[in-house]
């Protein structure tokens, strides 16, 4: 079991570069930023771009994985987005996660005036977005006129250092992102069904997301053991770092469901993932064994 945390990019660095040095050296496995221009209620604090945030990580730290928690189409284009992963994993010596979704409605589909899109346009254009970042980032030229996206003699030159390019972990809920997901991704994330009332319920939606991913598997004729699974804690009515027994019971339930890996979230004053930073400290104490259950 390998267990990721997700670091906001709502504190100047002077601040936060403290806080993903710790990350490596409580010994967690991936350290992620959220990948908006603003995020629901936090969009009126302080807030920072996540391709920037993830370099100056990769200079702290040695050993962790960094990822994006998720780009999205939303105001990413992927011949834009290529060049910037393409330098990540540069920097990073190869070490970047490519977390990747549809995008959602609010601010990040609002800031830069377009119409909001159905869920269906967002798949379509998740579609798309996906298959023409792979192809980028898999060839050293890359031309492409479709719906949502153009791209015109698009360069991926020297390529990255993870060939034949970095991991995509894919956020997929849907029947129609499941299939995305299966077919373009080294991982899978997933949320479940969000503000359930009971963590009991929460836990029966993940099993549920599990089994429909198992089926999307099959059918795109990939092993199950192809693609690492995901899964984002902190959707739960359960704050993960609300105890060091919480979190426990959380990584061993999501073990237990298959997956290989659990995302929490650094806790925060107040507002979304609001905790203490001694639990934290300690959780990071019983990670061993924690990881290990």
């Amino acid at each position: 079991m390998r267990i990721g945390i997700v670091i906001l990019p709502d504190q100047r660095w002077s601040e936060s570069r403290e806080r993903w040095r710790l990350a490596e050296e409580y010994g967690f496995d991936h350290a992620w930023t959220y990948d908006h221009l603003g995020w629901r209620d936090l969009a009126d604090g302080p807030w920072f771009d996540a391709v920037p945030t993830l370099t100056a990580a990769a200079s702290v730290t040695e050993r962790i994985k960094l990822g994006t928690y998720v780009a999205s189409p939303n105001f990413r284009h992927p011949v834009h987005f290529a060049r910037e992963a393409l330098a990540l994993d540069d920097i990073s010596g190869g070490r970047l996660l490519l977390g990747l979704g549809a995008g959602g409605i609010g601010f990040d589909s609002a800031v830069l005036g377009q119409p909001e899109l159905t869920p269906r346009q967002r798949v379509d254009r998740f579609t798309e977005f996906l298959e023409l970042f792979d192809t980028i980032l898999r060839n050293p030229s890359t031309t492409w006129s479709g719906s949502w996206f153009s791209a015109v003699d698009a360069r991926s030159i020297p390529g990255p250092v993870q060939l034949p390019r970095p991991p995509f972990v894919v956020a997929a809920n849907g029947p129609r992102a499941l299939k995305l997901a299966a077919k373009y991704g080294e991982g899978w994330v997933t949320t479940g069904d969000a503000y359930l009332d009971t963590a009991e319920e929460w836990w029966a939606s993940i099993r549920k997301a599990r089994d429909r991913f198992e089926a999307a598997l099959d059918a795109a004729g990939r092993p199950s053991d192809e693609v690492d699974r995901y899964l984002n804690l902190d959707t739960s009515p359960v704050y993960s770092m609300s105890s060091v027994g919480a979190f426990a019971d959380a990584v061993g339930r999501a073990r237990e469901l298959g997956f290989t890996d659990v995302i929490t979230h650094w806790p925060r004053e107040s507002s979304w993932y609001a905790g203490d930073e001694k639990v934290l400290e300690a959780v990071a104490a019983e990670l061993p064994g924690i990881r290990l259950g």
